[in-house]
């Protein structure tokens, strides 16, 4: 029966009234649930030859198991997991071995939340989340039902990363070869200590032209020493193959270990990093033009016009800015080694963006806010984080070209030459 009222019902804060969601959620179950069916069916397809002694099929489904609420990036979605009995083996019905169980690949039998949101939990913590307000933050975020995350539940997790880390640094690299190497020393100030620490990366590419992470450590500035024993330590791991070439800034610290560890490996100064402190020398009036003329030397097609355009900056800048003109002649060579190497991988080698990119967005999520990370566990953050991002690095132009690298052929501008072919222009 129904009443008149003139009593408004008001919200509660808590409640957020959303249609749209609602149907996402919906949405999303009626999917998951149907994926799950799916996956369970085509295991007993796959199976469907086994039978029993008395030609019975051997796996059968089932039912479900008890319904449980999965995280997501949408919030709380339930699930019930399908399950598919193995009836053999069993001696009576003549069948020897071990029970086949049926493990979904889409949900785990433990799982509470999706991959996802444990990758978001390093970036709350860079951002300045405690470990005691994740549930807070998330609930914001996921609505009123998302998981406990309490400090006991995050700090299971930080153990859990360290146990990868751990792996990660102690994996055999005797049968890796890298070609290339980009190294950068990362500073976050990431409610850390006053100092800041200093991420050492290393990032290589293969022969195939992919790239991967190859060094990563917390070390003290960009010393030489920090340096040498992230150099050893992958080296003392089986890196024994010195890379053809490496590209950083100018780091003093980074090259003297270089040429200490892998002294075969060429240098290549980054031209970011170089233009940069080329800049610094002159006033802004003047950085305009000094800038088109340093991009001419960058950009030239081939050493000898590289050559002719360092020669025209310091014919005009040399007089009234020596330091500038400075800064530029005395690293010529390092500035120019890439022109040695394939021409499809010149904007590869020509600057360390393959950190600094990376890094760019840890640092926009990184503030300075109340209370203090610790080295340790903003290595642990950054790890995971960087760890996600190179499943989408972009592979090497041209990487059918990398192998011709290894074998030591000549290049010259670009291009390789041949044996006979260097001996005619001889």
């Amino acid at each position: 029966m129904s009443t008149d009222s003139t009593v408004v019902a008001f919200q509660h804060p808590d409640d957020v009234d959303d249609p749209l969601t609602s149907v996402l959620r919906e949405g999303a179950r009626r999917l998951l649930a149907e994926a799950i069916e799916a996956e369970a069916e085509a295991f007993l397809a796959a199976m469907k030859e086994e039978r029993l002694a008395d030609g019975r099929a051997r796996f059968v489904r089932h039912g479900h198991g008890p319904e449980r609420t999965i995280q997501t990036g949408i919030g709380a979605v339930p699930v019930k997991r399908a399950k598919v009995r193995d009836r053999g083996p069993d001696e009576a019905a003549g069948i020897a071995g071990e029970r086949v169980t049926f493990t979904s690949a889409i949900l785990p039998k433990w799982a509470r939340r999706t991959k996802s949101l444990d990758a978001l939990l390093p970036v709350l913590y860079l951002r300045g989340i405690s470990s005691g307000d994740f549930q807070e933050a998330l609930a914001a975020l996921l609505g009123k039902d998302a998981p406990n995350l309490s400090p006991s539940v995050i700090s299971r997790l930080k153990e859990d990363w360290q146990g990868e880390y751990e792996r990660w640094k102690r994996r055999d690299l005797s049968a890796r070869r890298y070609v290339y190497i980009w190294a950068d020393g990362v500073y976050l100030q990431a409610r850390m200590e006053d100092n800041a620490a200093c991420m050492l990366v290393i990032v290589g590419a293969t022969p195939e032209g992919k790239k991967e992470l190859v060094g990563f450590q917390v070390g003290v500035r960009e010393s030489a020493q920090s340096w040498h024993e992230l150099l050893i330590d992958l080296k003392k791991h089986g890196l024994s193959v010195a890379p053809e070439i490496a590209v950083g800034d100018g780091a003093m610290g980074f090259w003297k270990a270089l040429d200490e560890i892998f002294p075969s490996t060429r240098h290549q100064r980054c031209w970011v990093h170089k233009i940069a402190n080329v800049l610094n020398k002159v006033p802004k009036s003047v950085q305009p033009n000094m800038l088109a003329d340093l991009r001419e030397v960058r950009d030239a097609p081939n050493r000898a016009s590289a050559e002719v355009a360092i020669a025209v900056f310091q014919e005009k800048y040399g007089a009234k800015y020596p330091k500038a003109a400075l800064c530029l002649a005395k690293d010529r060579e390092p500035l120019l080694a890439f022109f040695d190497f394939p021409a499809e991988h010149w904007d590869h080698l020509r600057t360390a963006n393959p950190i600094e990119s990376v890094f760019a967005t840890v640092r926009h999520r990184t503030v300075r806010t109340k209370g203090a990370l610790s080295h340790d566990t903003a290595r642990l953050m950054v790890f995971k984080l960087v760890m996600a991002a190179a499943k989408t690095w972009r592979r090497l132009k041209g990487e059918n070209r990398l192998p011709m690298v290894i074998a030591g052929v000549k290049f010259t501008d670009g291009v390789a030459v041949t044996a006979a072919a260097d001996q005619r222009a001889a």
